[in-house]
């Protein structure tokens, strides 16, 4: 039996006929067994599912003829049983809830750093123009407490709608740096560093697909220390992608 892979992705899209694409896309993944979730919303789509290899790549395939979702960024992870019991495909009002009508990514995404870019950052200690950088969890807390980039801000997050009175609360302490934001998969830290450039951070950054990204483009994960909790029954990742309980 082919291994199961895994699959994170998000898209930040507008999707005006959510209601009848959610009807579509279960009946496709279902079709395939594919099992996870698969969040819908007028902002676009954000997904975690896992099937065995072949039918997976299957359904991401008919998922990305459609040209909203062509070339819809995946990170990718292997493991020998399904991690998910059932298949979820549901509308929300945002794939990833902040209650900030203001924040509109499918508009324009905020600056991205890639992992090979962050890496070089960390050993250098600045950015390219000099300044520190700091790192900044967007993550809950409990999700903190499995791994984190060493140094780097956690503000305790119960739940990531809470990010902009942190931000409010904790503004001077970003000034004069060069702020990345990060989160597992890059659609949390995407939406933070928006708030934060709203906000007036000056030189405010995402990690482009996250902790997932950074591990599956830098296995050895400078600066990283300890798993990524993932929300499925693997529990958390070590950097070679591969489950370990916290």
């Amino acid at each position: 039996m082919p291994r199961i892979l895994n699959v994170a992705s998000y898209r930040f899209t507008p999707l005006p006929d959510a209601t009848a694409l959610r009807q579509n896309l279960f009946a496709r993944a279902a079709a395939l067994h594919v099992k996870g979730t698969l969040l819908l919303a007028d902002e676009g789509i954000n997904l975690s599912l896992a099937a065995p290899e072949p039918a997976l790549r299957r359904f991401m395939a008919e998922l990305q003829a459609d040209e909203r979702f062509a070339g819809l960024p995946m990170k990718e992870s292997f493991s020998d049983t399904l991690p998910f019991r059932r298949l979820r495909v549901k509308l929300k009002r945002e794939i990833i809830r902040m209650d900030r009508p203001s924040i509109q990514p499918a508009a324009g995404r905020a600056s991205a750093i890639d992992a090979h870019t962050l890496a070089r950052w960390l050993v250098a200690g600045h950015c390219d123009e000099g300044r520190p950088v700091l790192l900044l969890d967007t993550r809950n807390g409990f999700e903190v407490d499995a791994g984190a980039f060493e140094g780097a801000l956690d503000w305790r997050l119960d739940k990531f709608s809470d990010f902009p009175a942190a931000l409010a609360s904790h503004r001077a302490d970003l000034e004069g740096k060069t702020v990345v934001s990060y989160c597992t998969g890059g659609i949390r830290c995407e939406k933070a560093a928006l708030v934060m450039s709203q906000a007036g951070v000056e030189h405010a950054h995402q990690l482009d697909g996250g902790i997932l990204k950074y591990f599956e483009d830098l296995p050895a994960a400078p600066g990283w220390r300890g798993r990524c909790f993932v929300f499925d029954e693997r529990v958390a990742l070590g950097p070679d992608l591969e489950p370990s309980a916290p």
